[in-house]
């Protein structure tokens, strides 16, 4: 049976879900054994199934426990919630090396953010600047986190929710909330409020910032090609707007 969401390519077979193994992914054998391993605390995480030959890739095709829910829109504090007690729960998790030598288009963005790439080639977007020009350093500790919770939460009946698809990246996990109310400020309608969600989070605003930067570098990436976008067709400038307005304020001061 194919299943909704995603990239429209998974199918559940009993008790298991089948799609194919994307390009850049974590290995899955390190996600089943750290997936594997930790407490799951009010949140629950699927794990891949090997073949009975061993193997976690059968002729392009991946295998993984099929967990009961459904994404479900506007439970964005949910989902930072959800992915607060995730993370919590893999802080001790030693840094993978596969994490540093990914070169997807979601790995440059994140190193875009982090300043550890440079901006210049993404002159074509007139949000990296204004972002750019009020990030500051940060003084967060990292640790592995999922980068890209926002449609990867799942919610069902008297059931916690379920965190699929796992996307590595060693990051403060801030940063991994950051994403959800970047995501959910950009595609998906949310309004201020939402910040009432990450109140607890230090320094907030420049996560993010960094979040924004990470997510525009990876939309100018994927338009490489393509025409121009109309400016009614542009979904960033409010976020953006936001960001550098909450970091010009009492929130975030500059020389902080």
């Amino acid at each position: 049976m194919p299943l909704d969401g995603g990239r429209g390519n998974a199918w559940r077979v009993g008790r298991l879900v089948l799609r194919p193994f994307g390009e850049g992914e974590a290995p899955l054998a390190w996600q089943a054994d750290v997936l594997g391993s930790i407490t799951q605390v009010d949140f629950r995480v699927g794990v891949p199934r090997p073949t009975v030959g061993g193997d976690f890739v059968c002729q392009g095709w991946c295998a993984w426990q099929f967990l009961e829910g459904a994404h479900e829109e506007r439970r964005w504090g949910e989902i930072i919630a959800t992915g607060e007690r995730f993370h919590r729960a893999i802080k001790d998790v030693p840094g993978p090396a596969f994490v540093a030598q990914r070169t997807d288009d979601w790995a440059i963005g994140d190193r875009v953010a982090w300043g550890e790439l440079p901006a210049d080639q993404f002159t074509d977007s007139e949000h990296l600047p204004r972002l750019i020009a009020v990030r500051r350093p940060l003084d967060a500790n990292c640790q592995l986190v999922h980068g890209d919770l926002t449609g990867n939460v799942l919610f069902a009946e008297e059931l916690p929710p379920a965190i699929i698809d796992f996307s590595p990246f060693w990051r403060p996990p801030a940063y991994a909330s950051a994403i959800v109310v970047a995501d959910a400020l950009v595609w998906e309608g949310a309004d201020e409020s939402l910040l009432d969600a990450v109140a607890h989070v230090p320094r907030f605003p420049q996560f993010l910032v960094r979040a924004l930067i990470m997510r525009v570098v990876v939309d100018c990436l994927f338009r490489q090609g393509e025409p121009t976008r109309a400016d009614r067709d542009d979904p960033f400038p409010p976020a953006v707007e936001l960001a550098c307005r909450l970091c010009m304020s009492r929130y975030e001061p500059l020389g902080g």
